[in-house]
């Protein structure tokens, strides 16, 4: 990323997957704050600008928090003053990518940079006060547990999350290795909150997983981006073209970002010189580009995309979109559009302010925030792509109706077990598919479901969802490829 008159340092960290929101985010200690400068230290002096704190503002907060230190039922906890009157202020934005962080949640942030970490393998947000799933991170516990992007998370081990800042609830859903944290989620389109228990572990630093198709089309999926993931990205694509690739698929679906300086090293190859890779914005308006030095590719590539991919998998969309001419295929991405820095030298205590300074904007200059890159492609996944787990809370019996009753069916729909209708309704059709897949997986035919009847039929869906074959976005972005290479 290019910036005049200064160097910057592209630090990015999307990688506090389920400990702490995923953001693009540049750790700049050279960045100017738009005041005055001592001419020691190089730091702004915010009392002594215009735009700081005036003496009557300073005067004002030290007021306040004197009042509560000595007048207070109780004696309050001289740090959490401070550090709640941070809290404030960066609430008062309204910026969900905009978070303090205290010393201890700021070193668990500066460890997870090294994307060596342990959780449930999801990036969160915090929108209207609700805790949101960006993206479950492929392979990981999360998504095994059959966590989706937008699932809003209630509750952690029976803890309401109402009230707590974003790194608050984050402390909560990350944890050690083996770990159970039992989330209630709601699911957009659902009713009662559900259940469901993801089992901590390791997060695969493994990002990028390549492999060649029929009629060599190459296929490789970045799972985030990484300090390492350009470099791995590049080795597996020359091993591709080795072997005679003549198109290439790149999967960024439910990868909600990475380092920015990564992103644009991997698209940097197939634009052809002097073309933005990428435009970064400043609230005065001034725009940088970021040039690309590449000479471009001469096989097609299409992108897949889906509502988790966010961030740096959207400027890598958006780029192949605008600067490459290739087709995306798939969903509306997240719709992250903002860059944030990092202000840990400047809080001197070990602490940290994450806040958004700069917008990122496509190569044509689109601003896609909570809107999203448009595929050019749309593919919808089947229906039993987005069923909910199952809650377990109760036996579901015919003439029940309920979400469970809903998702149970999209499941057994999805497994060719035909229950007529998937409207909630518990009727003699979908009994009888319950029979059907209790009697082929040996269970006692009740015609119920009971947990273990649930836990089969959720583990079976699982493996319907990971077969190549019923990816109808992958089958999508292959036949368009196929078209331009004339097979």
């Amino acid at each position: 990323m290019q910036f005049k008159g200064r160097t910057v340092i592209v630090f990015v960290l999307l990688a506090m997957f389920a400990s702490s929101i995923v953001t693009l985010t540049i750790a700049d200690p050279s960045f100017s704050w738009g005041r005055k400068e001592q001419a020691t230290g190089g730091k702004a002096s915010a009392a002594s600008s215009s735009s700081g704190l005036t003496s009557k503002d300073l005067n004002k907060i030290s007021t306040a928090f004197q009042l509560i230190e000595s007048k207070y039922l109780k004696q309050p906890d001289h740090d959490e003053l401070v550090n709640g009157a941070i809290n404030g202020m960066l609430e008062s934005l309204e910026d969900p990518f905009t978070v303090y962080m205290d010393q201890k949640e700021a070193k668990q942030f500066d460890e997870s940079i090294s994307s060596s970490f342990q959780g449930i393998g999801a990036e969160v947000s915090m929108e209207e006060g609700k805790f949101v799933i960006v993206s479950p991170i492929k392979g990981s516990p999360a998504e095994k547990a059959g966590l989706q992007a937008k699932d809003v998370i209630v509750s952690v081990n029976g803890e309401k999350l109402d009230g707590l800042t974003l790194n608050q609830a984050v402390m909560k859903i990350r944890g050690p290795k083996g770990t159970q944290a039992k989330l209630d989620l709601l699911r957009q389109g659902g009713g009662d909150p559900v259940q469901v228990i993801v089992v901590r572990d390791n997060i695969d630093v493994e990002t990028v997983y390549a492999e060649m198709l029929p009629d060599q089309i190459g296929k490789i999926e970045i799972r985030q981006f990484s300090s390492n993931t350009a470099v791995r990205f590049a080795e597996e694509l020359k091993n591709l073209e080795a072997k005679g690739m003549k198109g290439l698929v790149i999967d960024v679906r439910n990868d909600p970002g990475g380092l920015l300086n990564v992103v644009v090293d991997i698209v940097n190859p197939f634009v052809k010189s002097g073309t933005p890779i990428v435009q970064v914005e400043n609230r005065d308006g001034k725009r940088e580009p970021t040039p690309s030095t590449g000479k471009g590719k001469n096989y097609p590539v299409t992108v897949l995309i889906n509502k988790g991919s966010a961030s740096a998998s959207e400027i890598l969309a958006g780029a192949f979109q605008e600067a490459v001419g290739s087709k995306i295929v798939g969903e509306t991405s997240y719709g992250k559009g903002t860059v944030q820095v990092t202000f840990e030298k400047e809080m001197g205590d070990g602490s940290n302010i994450k806040m958004t300074v700069y917008k990122w904007l496509t190569p044509n200059g689109n601003w896609i925030h909570k809107k999203g890159i448009t595929p050019d492609i749309a593919v919808d996944q089947p229906a039993y792509f987005k069923a909910a787990p199952l809650a377990k809370k109760d036996v579901l019996k015919p003439d029940m109706t309920s979400d469970d009753v809903k998702n149970l069916q999209l499941m057994l729909t999805g497994l060719g077990f035909n229950t007529e209708r998937t409207d909630g309704y518990f009727n003699e059709k979908t009994a009888t598919a319950v029979k059907a897949f209790q009697r082929t997986n040996e269970l006692p035919m009740t015609g119920e479901v009971d947990a273990d009847t649930a836990a089969k039929i959720e583990k079976a869906i699982l493996a319907q969802i990971r077969d190549p074959k019923n990816d109808m976005q992958l089958k999508a972005a292959v036949t368009q490829l196929q078209k331009q290479i004339g097979k």
